[in-house]
């Protein structure tokens, strides 16, 4: 299944094979450097990423729009407001 097929995104954010902290971290990155209303789409194969992105994303005024798992890999949507 192609992610893309399920939402658009602006940005995608691969951190496959990353271990805690990466994935947040690089997703941070990716979400400082867009414009509202651009849409986030980040990979991990991290299953601590299962609850640290939701986490962090409580904490924000971000917009997780779909999480999802395929085996191992781990995918996020996430619009920024």
């Amino acid at each position: 299944m192609s992610i893309n097929t399920i939402h658009k995104y602006d940005v995608l954010v691969d951190a496959s094979g990353d271990c805690c902290p990466m994935p947040l971290l690089k997703m941070k990155m990716a979400l400082a450097k867009m414009s509202p209303k651009e849409v986030l789409c980040i990979v991990t194969t991290d299953v601590g990423s299962k609850k640290d992105i939701p986490y962090y994303l409580s904490l924000t005024e971000l917009c997780l729009i779909e999480q999802f798992d395929e085996g191992d890999v781990f995918t996020f949507v996430v619009q920024k407001n």
